[in-house]
Formats: C-alpha cells, structure tokens, sequence
C-alpha cells in the first residue's frame, strides 16, 4: 500500500491550492514519464487507481457532477428518457443542450442529477461518468495530460497522481 487511506488527501481546497503551487512540477512529471514503459504506468496507475478509489469516498465529494462538462451519446439520451419515463424530446428541453455538430452534453453544471453528493440516476448514468476519473484504463501516459487539467478538482486523480510521482522516482 503506497498511503494509509487516512493519509489521502481529501479536502478539495487544499487540492485547489495545491493544483496551481504544482503546476510547474506536474509539467516536468508529465515529461519525466516519457522514459517509462506504457505497461509499467499502467500497472501503477491501476493499482495506485484501485486502492486510493477504494479509501476516498466520492459521495463526499461530487466535485465532478459540480464542474465537468458530461458529453452523453445519442443511445444514452434514449436510455436516460426510458429511465426517467419521458419522451426523449421532453429529456432533451429539460435536461441536455446539442451542438450544432450534434454533439449531446448535460445542460448545467452542477449536474441536474446531483443530489446531496449523489447521483439520482446512478444506475443508468452516463459512460463518462461511470470512467470518470478513467485512471482504470490503460494508456496512462498518452492521457495524463488530460488528467492532469482534474488534478486540482478530483482526489481520486491528486492523490494517484501524486503516488505515481512516489513509484516513478519522481523529482522536481
């Protein structure tokens, strides 16, 4: 185990400030991980993934159903209108907006389903909700400059991010 889970950080303020304080480092991080194999990054990532994830309570938190931009297929607009036994014109009004490239994405931040720090459709939620923070993937390092714009906004990624700098060798 890389922490004890009470060592993981789980205050978003300090994360907050921690993010811009760090920006300069988690560059170099994100060039440092070059050198590393993509199985390795991968290994670490998951398994770093799995145990903050399962230490850090995201119904505590929400801060992603609060700040993230939740892109929703075409197929996931007709299961969310099933689910919530609407008409899928009566779910779009309500509840996405569309590009004018047809792209769907909920239409506020917060999240409409987000209550007391929990998901209301929580069975028949969104595939990018269900990734999010997709440190459960591989392809680690082709993302992590994608992660890194949540570093400052989601525990799970700060503290994983932060445990791969410990198994990398990482330093500043």
């Amino acid at each position: 185990m890389y922490l004890c889970s009470l060592l993981y950080q789980t205050d978003l303020s300090f994360i907050a400030v921690a993010a811009t304080e760090k920006e300069e480092e988690n560059d170099h991080f994100l060039h440092s991980i070059r050198m590393h194999e993509d199985t390795e990054l991968d290994n670490m990532a998951h398994m770093l993934n799995d145990e903050v994830s399962a230490a850090v309570d995201c119904t505590a938190c929400g801060n992603c159903c609060k700040t993230l931009v939740i892109n929703v297929t075409a197929e996931e607009v007709g299961s969310l209108a099933n689910h919530l036994q609407l008409s899928e014109q009566d779910t779009k009004e309500k509840y996405i907006e569309e590009s004018l490239a047809g792209n769907c994405y909920i239409n506020t931040m917060p999240c409409h389903f987000l209550a007391d720090n929990k998901c209301t459709i929580y069975e028949a939620r969104f595939t990018e909700c269900r990734d999010f923070p997709h440190l459960h993937k591989n392809g680690f390092k082709a993302r992590l400059s994608g992660t890194l714009m949540h570093y400052g906004r989601c525990p799970i990624i700060y503290n994983v991010i932060e445990g791969m700098k410990v198994k990398t060798g990482f330093s500043s």
